[in-house]
């Protein structure tokens, strides 16, 4: 199975990256799509190598807050737009946010964007 990730910048609580590994596990996942960013994506990325899944990286443009992850990448976009990517390339998104709901937030506007398609997404708080 195909799974994205996204999350916040200011990485996963331990408890939050304990679940991403669990459910990476129990969907089967295959292959796991990130956004190459410091932080979460970062950490997600070392659990998929460990658990010896396929990695895709959809990098951003800007390359201030790029992790820098070794793997295939595929071409740097903005932001949204390469968010977007990776929700069309996945069967199921999985988010840790920091929070609630908000705004300007990549992460939430990244499952919004799931939600609106209809993508099955998950969120670990």
């Amino acid at each position: 199975m195909k799974v994205g990730f996204t999350g916040t910048r200011l990485g996963m609580t331990s408890e939050q990256a304990r679940r991403i590994e669990e459910l990476l596990i129990e969907l089967r996942a295959t292959e796991l799509h990130h956004g190459d960013c410091r932080g979460a994506d970062a950490q997600a990325h070392d659990i998929a190598w460990r658990l010896g899944l396929n990695v895709v990286i959809h990098p951003p443009v800007n390359p201030r807050m790029r992790a820098f992850c070794p793997g295939p990448c595929r071409p740097a976009k903005d932001y949204l737009e390469r968010d977007h990517d990776i929700v069309d390339e996945c069967e199921v998104l999985l988010a840790t946010p920091r929070g609630p709901e908000e705004l300007r937030s990549g992460t939430w506007a990244t499952v919004r964007y799931a939600r609106k398609i209809g993508r099955r997404f998950l969120v670990v708080f």
